[in-house]
């Protein structure tokens, strides 16, 4: 019975070892030094990480950061020309290496990362952070971004024309919106008015 406890007590030990090694790794890099848990998610992320002579799809790390929302959208993103690697365009399958620098344009902003660890799958955000260099520029203010078509509050219903001006402020029925026969925007034969006329 003593003995087992002993093997349990050795367990322990061995695996708070490697939970200290990694923050004391952490901590010995130069950075500030990490959270005890933080440093726990980060070894686990590295354990979860590619084998030796694997890789990491570019397409793949860069849901697994978090800097987009799903893998698809970053396959997406590759396919569309908005990822570039060492100021190439790449595809969603390019193998992603330590040292890289990773340049994507998603929701009108700009992240300009360098890749500090490969990681495949998804990890909490203290820990992705972990995981890249940003050397993004810093968002727009949120005065800056005004909403378009938004209204004052207690103004009534827009009229026709007041929804109009708000679809051409969304760009959703301006010049390049798809139109019926005869340029009418989905209304029947030319000269005809809603009544039949």
């Amino acid at each position: 019975m003593n003995r087992a406890r002993g093997a349990e007590d050795s367990g322990d030990a061995g695996a708070g070892g490697v939970a200290e090694e990694s923050a004391g790794a952490g901590a010995s890099s130069g950075a500030q030094p990490l959270d005890p848990r933080i440093a726990a998610a980060v070894a686990a992320a590295e354990a979860a990480g590619p084998g030796a002579g694997e890789t990491v799809r570019i397409d793949s790390w860069i849901w697994a950061v978090r800097l987009i929302k799903t893998r698809s959208l970053g396959a997406a993103a590759c396919r569309g020309g908005h990822v570039h690697v060492n100021g190439e365009r790449v595809k969603p399958a390019y193998s992603v290496r330590v040292g890289d620098e990773v340049r994507l344009r998603h929701e009108g902003r700009e992240r300009i990362v360098i890749v500090k660890r490969l990681i495949r799958k998804r990890v909490g955000a203290p820990v992705a952070a972990q995981c890249y260099i940003d050397n993004s520029p810093p968002p727009p203010p949120r005065e800056a971004v005004a909403p378009a078509g938004l209204r004052d509050r207690g103004a009534g219903r827009p009229t026709k024309r007041d929804r109009r001006e708000m679809e051409r402020l969304r760009s959703l029925g301006g010049l390049g919106a798809p139109q019926g026969p005869g340029g009418l925007g989905g209304f029947g034969a030319p000269g005809k008015g809603p009544r039949g006329r």
